[in-house]
């Protein structure tokens, strides 16, 4: 029912509550209604806007107490409602770890964006709603518990208004939310990068579909750390010698009958002597090698197993299956690979074959190794191959850091950098940052080089 008997009074201010709020009220029909509202320019602008609908003739709604113009359409849009939106236009193409990724920076805001009112659930529970009940496409329709969909229900009503975001206390507490953790300490300045470029791209999309005129976090500039390079530390990588051990001793892990260590080895292999990822490694298969019995062979690597989690992949598999990082859809990487690792390789067929897709790193089941399982037998491989001083030290202490020993063994063998770089799937610009600690022992041949540049070779000091 509709009614044009509207006043609206003045505002007046709530200080009953720990922070006072500022109150627009009004009545529709005689039904009196109010909104709270955190800042005394969010609450005239929402009063300017029920001015303007009551002059313009516009009829109000008896039971919510809104004019046309603020009930329906663009006006009225609230940040979660954009957030499904933009979720559900993004969702078909983005890989499993960017919907992760998108969910969790929007389950970090939404709680934020809302009108202060009655029975707020906790952050905890909203999230928790927000990420596994209501962001991820294919988890909406599963069935909710009572505090689930009574956490649903509250923020339904209690989300923003887009159109909200552009003032500027607004836009700051946005920020503010993006800039720390759950337990409200500081971010980190990854962290933080990532959920506000989410959070930006949610708002442009705003602006696509015109309901902002341009996106108010452009509005804001707020100095974080320098995005820094993660160059690799030096103290992570083992020599050839080290490298050895360490694929030896992980043949004793599981003992003979479950072989869990033997059934690895050449997955290790193939992070050192190849600089493979983990996942590049998981998603190999018997078709991309070539194994001669004598000499170097190749990989053609077209595939990678990133974890993800079941949540995310289309599958639902803990494991996405992608195209390899940073190259076109399609792309192969070739890596000639040493003799060493062709034989490990034609060891670990003769043993255990292929799982059912031809991948040569399976699972005793034949899935997909779980990233914990691979890294569970690697932590008793560093057990059984270093000294006590280097266990407790961070001389590989992640698998991945097999690929970093491959890759910098490679630079100070004189290999040049761009050949380097086609081979570990880097740019050459970030290999070159990436390891630059890890160039070593080429001082003296460089300083020999720039003294012949200088016509000083063979010049002592007198």
């Amino acid at each position: 029912m509709k009614s044009y008997k509207v006043v609206i009074w003045k505002l007046s201010i709530n200080r009953s509550a720990r922070k006072p709020t500022y109150l627009v009220r009004w009545s529709v029909d005689g039904q009196p209604f109010h909104e709270s509202h955190k800042t005394k320019a969010l609450a005239d602008r929402f009063r300017a806007k029920m001015l303007r609908a009551a002059d313009k003739g516009e009829p109000f709604d008896t039971v919510t107490g809104l004019p046309d113009s603020l009930r329906g359409g663009k006006a009225a849009l609230t940040y979660l409602e954009l957030a499904l939106k933009y979720i559900d236009a993004r969702w078909a193409e983005a890989s499993a770890k960017q919907r992760d990724s998108m969910t969790d920076s929007l389950a970090t805001v939404l709680p934020a964006l809302v009108k202060p009112g009655r029975g707020r659930p906790t952050v905890a529970v909203l999230r928790r709603a927000l990420r596994l009940y209501v962001l991820s496409p294919p988890r909406r329709e599963r069935e909710r518990p009572e505090e689930i969909a009574s956490a649903v229900r509250w923020i339904e009503k209690a989300s923003l208004p887009v159109a909200e975001l552009q003032e500027i206390a607004q836009v700051h507490e946005l920020i503010d939310t993006l800039s720390r953790k759950l337990d409200g300490k500081a971010a980190a300045t990854q962290t933080y990068r990532r959920r506000r470029a989410v959070v930006f791209n949610s708002l442009e999309f705003a602006v696509e579909l015109e309901v902002l005129p341009s996106n108010p976090l452009g509005r804001v500039r707020r100095k974080r750390g320098k995005r820094a390079v993660q160059e690799v530390d030096r103290r992570v990588a083992v020599n050839p010698r080290q490298a050895r051990e360490l694929l030896a001793a992980v043949t004793y892990v599981g003992g003979y009958e479950r072989a869990s260590g033997r059934r690895l080895r050449a997955f290790f292999g193939c992070l050192y002597y190849a600089a493979m990822r983990p996942g590049e490694a998981l998603g190999l298969r018997r078709s991309d090698c070539t194994l001669p019995e004598k000499g170097w062979g190749r990989i053609e690597l077209a595939e990678t197993r990133p974890t993800a989690g079941k949540a995310w992949t289309d599958s639902g598999e803990a494991h996405d299956r992608r195209g390899l990082k940073q190259r076109a859809e399609g792309e192969v990487r070739i890596v000639p690979i040493p003799p060493p690792l062709v034989q490990l390789l034609l060891e670990h067929l003769w043993e255990f074959g292929t799982a059912k897709d031809g991948r040569l790193f399976a699972s005793e089941r034949g899935n997909v190794v779980a990233a914990s399982s691979y890294s569970r037998v690697w932590k008793q491989t560093r057990e059984l191959a270093l000294l006590p001083e280097q266990v407790s030290s961070v001389l590989a202490f992640r698998p991945y850091d097999l690929r970093h020993a491959g890759v910098s063994q490679w630079l100070n063998s004189g290999v040049p950098a761009p050949e380097v770089a086609a081979r570990a799937g880097h740019s050459v610009d970030v290999l070159l940052k990436i390891y630059a600690k890890c160039i070593d022992g080429q001082e003296q041949e460089m300083n020999d080089r720039i003294l012949k540049g200088l016509g000083e070779e063979g010049k002592t000091e007198e």
